[in-house]
């Protein structure tokens, strides 16, 4: 390799050059600003009399071809075509006598030096060579303007340059002059060096590639250039076009497919050049897989299946407008499936019907989201594990889901019900209230509304019922209870509807919006608002007619799914080791199997013995230097030891091998995964078998409704503690402390998942009737990096089970569990909970100091 530096033009000069940008390099992408960077940057060379400007550095690859010398540009490309389009915008305009110079012929001057070979064949006269898509518009700019392709980059800051000249803030003699004041490095390869290491160290220093930018350069790079061409032209192209360019987020849901793990953001091109050298197989083969899986990421993001089904190519329409993208992994199987035959479009539609569902019903019910990751990413192989073959696929998928417990619940109709009646439905995230208007307005009916596009363009607006803001004549058509019917029903369902004439209504009475001539309730075009002219009167009744219609509806647009599978010689409820929010606590192990052999065994300490065992023995060099190691860099060396005296309760594994062994059945889970994930082998093929746990009685209705009243009673009777009755329900009873305020103060007019200014709550949990606890439940939504970076310092001290991907929600602290009593005794459960809400002081004290010394670190 050979640097030297360079005059740009003198780069550029000479017939018989020829700059070639490899099919690997991306297209050419600088914007208008990126141009106007440059000519101000001459300017400045003109105006202040400098003698050279660093135009930064061009590498590039010398390949001989006959008569001429073909230079392949490895990173400056986009330097080397905005200069070309530059001299070209000083050409054409001299040439037009536009521009008038004191040179003679500069026009002809600046063609044979640096844009042409006069020459060569004309389909080989211009130097330079982009991609091909930008090959086609640059070469159009050489010939009328009225054959410019006006879509392209190219086309588009060549005209932005015509325009800066015409402009004559600087002369062009100048400014011609300038440009060749222009110093570059210029880096020619030697045959034996390596492109792609060299291009990889250029471009991992900030360098705005996408990780599909480096994975093509990583793909093609080392390809003959002949094979380069064929290779792009065969699978990349094609790819790209799959993916509307997004080859970055495709690749990482192939990769989350292949690998079952799912790479980060920044971090896809690192595991593809990982996957693809552990592989090892050849570039075509996997090309060739990339652009199979490709064609069902097309079908996903585009909305068409290619199936011939409306109802699934609506289905595929309204997912893409929720934005969802963790399922894409899965529901690319369910294509592949397909394509081999091995489910009908029936089962498809199906299987796209139940995930939309699944997914509307947990927003509902405030289901947190961190869990849906790893749900959809195993979710296929989970089904397959039942009997390793795809049939019953339907049913099995639908069962799976069913049994997903906590954050990966299926709510059901109670819950979903419940939390449909009482959510503030008018302050939901806009892509969901979009869809669940949509859903109630065209379900079960051929003649639809556009409702998406006349929301995006604000032909439909969603329109209180009653107003916001009450009026005298509201007020009284409400009653006495005016205040709290307002508050409890103002931004519920049954109190919004669809409306394209929104100012119109604003606040009149109902009677004046029923009857209005334009836009009224009589005359409206909306089905929902078909019942609503029928009444006489709006108040309580009549919201609570509705809010019963409209969640009977809901109940059948999203029906909660049955299936008829059963698990042959399901004895034992399971959980695979990779399943991180099943709740083991309390259960008791019988059995478990890796890699289908089945084990019996007495406890987890049983368990953990023989797995660990059985790994040791097939890779003894993975341990041992854990167990030797004194520098404690491993996040395992505080329970493996050479000696088993520096472990509390040691379980000898092999000879100078002890692991502890005094820990809880979650501890030894978490180091279960670590060691696996050292040993490189999956932790779904670690099944444990439990027993099941007594079985309790159904849910009391009214016994949980007691509760809630229980705990909100308490809440108001503690002086040191805040409770917001207003955002309190049957589920969660929510309260702050002016401990945890201090930690997480306030954030005026930014408001919360719960619309308000504090974005935590302590929630006294209620679900089951027999159990409770507190935890502290924070949202993200509208912080500040300010508040965000004190949440990551909770999470360092207090790691959150929930939310580690998705940053709207985490859980951080959870008091201990405490038994309600089969009588609800009020001075008992007061008892109990006073004691939870010491945890909470104890947490807060805990936390502050912590807090605190570490910002005394942070200024050492």
């Amino acid at each position: 390799m050979k640097g030297s530096e360079a005059k740009m033009t003198a780069f550029m000069e000479g017939a018989d050059k020829r700059y070639v940008i490899p099919v690997y390099q991306r297209k050419y992408d600088w914007k208008n600003e990126n141009c106007r960077q440059l000519y101000d940057d001459l300017k400045k060379i003109v105006t202040d009399g400098r003698e050279s400007h660093f135009f930064g550095s061009i590498v590039s690859a010398v390949v001989p071809n006959g008569s001429k010398i073909e230079y392949h540009i490895i990173d400056g490309q986009q330097r080397l075509t905005t200069i070309t389009l530059l001299l070209l915008a000083i050409r054409n305009l001299v040439a037009q006598g536009k521009l008038k110079t004191g040179e003679g012929k500069l026009d002809e001057q600046i063609s044979q030096r640096f844009l042409i070979s006069p020459w060569a064949n004309d389909d080989d006269k211009i130097k330079l060579r982009p991609v091909k898509s930008d090959r086609r518009a640059l070469e159009k700019l050489f010939g009328d303007e009225e054959d410019y392709d006006y879509r392209s980059n190219l086309t588009i800051n060549y005209l932005f340059f015509r325009d800066l000249l015409l402009q004559e803030e600087v002369s062009v003699t100048d400014l011609y002059a300038a440009i060749g004041k222009l110093e570059i490095i210029s880096i020619t390869l030697d045959q034996g060096d390596n492109a792609q290491l060299i291009f990889e160290s250029l471009n991992s220093t900030g360098l705005a590639l996408t990780e599909g930018d480096k994975i093509r350069n990583y793909v093609l790079m080392t390809l003959p250039a002949q094979e380069q061409t064929k290779y792009y032209d065969t699978y990349w192209s094609k790819i790209e076009k799959c993916t509307k360019n997004d080859v970055s987020s495709f690749i990482r849901d192939y990769l989350s497919i292949k690998q079952q793990i799912t790479p980060t953001v920044n971090n896809v091109y690192k595991a593809f050049k990982n996957y693809t050298e552990s592989i090892s197989l050849p570039i075509d083969v996997i090309l060739e897989d990339l652009l199979y899986y490709a064609r069902f990421f097309e079908k996903l993001i585009s909305g068409k299946s290619g199936l011939g089904d409306k109802k699934l190519d609506d289905c595929l329409y309204r997912l893409n407008r929720l934005e969802i993208v963790v399922t894409r992994p899965f529901l690319m199987e369910v294509f592949k499936l397909n394509q081999d035959g091995k489910l009908t479009n029936e089962d498809v539609l199906k299987i796209f019907l139940i995930t939309e569902n699944y997914l509307f019903r947990r927003n509902i019910c405030e289901v947190p989201t961190n869990a849906l990751n790893k749900i959809f990413l195993t979710l296929n192989k989970e089904i397959i594990r039942y009997d390793n073959t795809a049939e019953e696929y339907v049913s099995k998928f639908i069962f799976t889901l069913l049994s997903k417990k906590e954050s990966g619940r299926f709510p059901n109709d109670e819950e979903f019900r419940l939390a449909l009646a009482e959510k503030p439905v008018y302050l939901m995230r806009g892509k969901y209230k979009g869809y669940l208007f949509e859903r109630f307005e065209n379900y079960g009916t051929v003649e639809t509304k556009d409702v998406y596009t006349h929301l995006d363009n604000n032909v439909y607006t969603i329109e209180h019922i009653m107003p916001q803001h009450l009026t005298p004549a509201w007020a009284e058509e409400l009653g006495d209870d005016v205040k709290e019917i307002h508050e409890i029903w103002l931004h519920r369902l049954a109190n919004l509807t669809l409306t394209g004439y929104n100012p119109n209504l604003s606040n009149k009475t109902f009677i004046e919006k029923r009857d209005a001539k334009e836009g009224g309730y009589k005359t409206s075009g909306l089905r929902m608002n078909q019942k609503i002219a029928t009444k006489e009167s709006w108040g309580v009744e009549e919201l609570e007619e509705r809010s019963k219609e409209m969640v009977d509806l809901a109940m059948e647009i999203w029906t909660y799914p049955e299936s008829n599978f059963v698990p042959v010689e399901r004895e034992f409820d399971s959980c695979t080791l990779d399943d991180e929010n099943y709740d083991i606590t309390g259960r008791d192990i019988v059995k478990y199997s890796y890699l289908t052999i089945e084990q019996p065994v007495t406890s987890w300490i049983d368990m953990f013995e023989h797995v660990i065992k059985f790994l040791h023995q097939k890779d003894k060099s993975v341990l041992m230097p854990i167990a030797y190691s004194r520098e404690g860099n491993s996040d395992l060396s505080s329970y493996i030891s050479n000696d088993e005296n520096d472990l509390r309760s040691a379980l000898k594994i092999d000879e100078n091998l002890f692991i502890e062994k005094n820990t809880s059945t979650a501890l030894k889970m978490s180091i279960l995964r670590r060691i696996f994930a050292l040993y490189k082998v999956d932790p779904m093929d670690l099944v444990f078998f439990l027993k099941e746990p007594e079985k309790k009685n159904d849910i009391d209705d009214g016994r949980i409704t007691a509760i809630a009243d229980l705990f909100k009673e308490w809440a108001e009777s503690k002086e040191n503690i805040q409770p917001d009755l207003k955002r309190s329900n049957r589920t969660f009873t929510r309260f702050t402390t002016k401990g945890m305020s201090a930690i997480l103060p306030d954030i005026p007019n930014a408001p919360s998942g719960w619309n308000t200014d504090n974005h935590y709550f302590y929630e006294m949990v209620n679900r089951n009737g027999e159990t409770s606890y507190i935890h502290l439940a924070i949202s993200s939504r509208n912080s500040t990096p300010e508040f965000k970076s004190i949440c990551d310092k909770i999470n360092e001290y207090y790691p959150a089970k929930k939310g580690k991907e998705d940053w709207q929600w985490r859980i951080p602290f959870k008091t201990s569990k405490v038994q309600l009593g089969e009588k609800l005794d009020k001075k008992d459960v007061f008892a109990k909970l006073d004691s939870c809400l010491q945890e909470i002081f104890t947490f807060e004290v805990d936390l502050a100091n912590k807090l605190s010394q570490s910002k005394k670190e942070e200024k050492l």
